[in-house]
């Protein structure tokens, strides 16, 4: 109902009832047993479209992640359970009378995040709640009550209790949700969360948070682009070398292979241009070997983050100039060994032997043409070849 007061139109609806999960599947035709440990029956409409109906319940014990439930509880006892205020409203669906025994409407009302009940007692319950807490601020534009905030603060030790997988969820969801990232990463670190949980972005500069504001403009494309651009950006400082554990942090952090190869390949682009440099002039050479280490498809990615850390650094340049270069030389210019006018073929028949040695002579033509793309002839690359074996 959060969403539905706040004015914002919305097609996810969460149902709960008084009747046990059971129950539900034998009134409904068609259902998924979602989570029938915790209540939940997916219950699917006549379009195929699913709706969870969950049973009120009550926590019995938890571990600061997991809970075991008990049915059979009222409305109220059910409201008390969740995590905001903002989030324990009801509304009857035949009468529309509206449950609201926390006071979520006024908090609403005052754009505050406040924990029902004891905060610090929400936050053992279960951890997540910090992080949801300062993902529903930046969302909505909202303050955090002070007592919720002091608790957030209080769990943030705490935090290892939970898996890498839901923090790179909650991290998305920022991405996904925020229109302005940079004040909830901030949020993070005030609280300590970022050094529990992302060390390495615990003491990043500032502009770096900011830089992600700047990657949700008209245009961007997709939201899983813009998800991965602003996930990458938390990695990416211009003119400056990545990490060399980069690799394994992303991994920890239960990054994709995909997302993981791009991101690392953005920074290590991203490092070979001196940032300020880039905003007054970069040679040709230097675009071309950092289009070649992203790949031609990159390049809009790439383009979007340099141009964000530009507004962010508060510099005015003429980005579509050189990006338009860019574009040019990324579809003109060799950047690929498959760009090459020689291929395996002509190295065999040149002497070159199939294998390991073959690809680095490959790599080393590559490298050749990059710095002068006029090198790339058959003749001029066997006469390199030659002079490589």
């Amino acid at each position: 109902m959060r969403d539905a007061f706040l004015g914002i139109d919305t097609q996810d609806w969460d149902v709960a009832t008084s009747a046990r999960p059971r129950e539900v599947q034998a009134l409904f035709h068609r259902t998924i047993p979602v989570g029938i440990e915790f209540g939940t029956v997916g219950v699917l409409d006549r379009h195929g479209t699913l709706h969870e109906v969950t049973t009120f319940r009550q926590d019995v014990e938890t571990d600061g992640r997991h809970a075991v439930v008990r049915f059979g509880a009222s409305l109220d006892e059910d409201l008390a359970r969740r995590d905001f205020t903002i989030n324990a409203i009801a509304v009857h669906a035949e009468t529309l009378r509206v449950r609201d025994p926390f006071g979520g409407r006024a908090d609403l009302a005052r754009r505050v995040i406040r924990a029902v009940g004891d905060p610090r007692e929400r936050m053992r319950e279960d951890r997540l709640r910090a992080l949801r807490a300062m993902r529903f601020a930046g969302r909505f534009d909202f303050d955090i009550e002070p007592q919720t905030w002091d608790a957030i603060v209080e769990s943030a030790p705490h935090l290892g209790r939970l898996s890498m997988e839901r923090v790179k969820q909650e991290l998305e969801k920022i991405m996904d949700q925020v229109e302005r990232p940079s004040g909830t990463m901030e949020r993070y670190r005030q609280a300590g969360v970022l050094k529990a949980l992302i060390p390495q972005l615990h003491d990043v500069p500032a502009v770096r948070f900011q830089t992600l504001d700047h990657l949700a403009r008209p245009g961007l494309g997709r939201r899983p682009q813009r998800r991965l651009l602003r996930l990458a950006a938390l990695f990416i400082e211009p003119g400056k070398a990545p990490s060399r554990t980069l690799a394994k942090e992303l991994n920890a952090l239960k990054f994709s292979n995909i997302e993981a190869r791009a991101t690392i390949a953005l920074a290590e682009a991203a490092a070979d241009l001196a940032f300020r440099q880039l905003v007054w002039e970069v040679d040709d050479v230097t675009l071309r070997r950092n289009l070649a280490r992203i790949g031609r498809l990159m390049l809009p990615g790439l383009a979007r983050v340099i141009c964000a850390r530009a507004r962010a650094e508060g510099l005015e340049w003429n980005s579509a100039v050189l990006y338009r270069r860019a574009l040019r030389i990324a579809w003109r210019d060799p950047l690929s060994v498959t760009d090459l006018a020689v291929d395996g073929e002509d190295l065999i028949k040149a002497g070159v032997p199939a294998g390991k040695g073959m690809g680095k002579v490959l790599a080393s033509l590559l490298a050749w043409v990059i710095e002068d793309p006029s090198r790339n002839t058959r003749e001029r690359l066997l006469e390199e070849v030659a002079r490589l074996a």
